[in-house]
């Protein structure tokens, strides 16, 4: 397992909160928490950004991304509008989660809820090469359900 270096503040309301941890040895992302004064409730279909208390200095080379959490999606239908979100590595800001309410019931956000989860990866960058054609393959241009269902 590779292992990188990132810098962590904790903004004024993240103060008090635990850092962003792998909850398993083998966990691909860290849990983010809801740095929230009090309960936030979001009513069926509503949106709100979420801050997680923290601003992170990514080394160049590397970028997080910030995904829904499966348990919460599953119980109570909350997501994350834009997922998944990237944080770039010279963006130095407060990392926020859009969160929204899928389910048919309000759920209410507390301080310190584990929100999302957050993955730092490599980035790799495309240089485009112009062709005429394209490399031929077995797939071709079938897509958006052509193997069936």
């Amino acid at each position: 397992m590779n292992l990188v270096c990132v810098e962590l503040a904790q903004t004024p309301e993240g103060k008090g909160l635990p850092l962003p941890s792998y909850a398993t040895a083998d966990a691909a992302g860290m849990d983010l928490l809801a740095a929230v004064e009090g309960p936030v409730a979001l009513a069926p279909g509503e949106r709100r950004m979420i801050s997680t208390g923290i601003r992170i200095g990514l080394p160049q080379g590397f970028e997080a991304q910030v995904r829904p959490r499966s348990g919460l999606a599953m119980r109570h239908g909350i997501g994350l509008v834009n997922s998944p979100g990237t944080i770039d590595a010279d963006y130095r800001g407060t990392v926020a989660v859009i969160v929204i309410n899928h389910g048919h019931e309000p759920y209410t956000i507390h301080r310190g809820d584990r929100i999302a989860q957050m993955i730092v990866a490599p980035v790799v960058r495309a240089e485009w090469r112009l062709v005429q054609e394209l490399e031929a393959t077995a797939r071709g241009e079938g897509g958006f359900g052509h193997t069936g269902k």
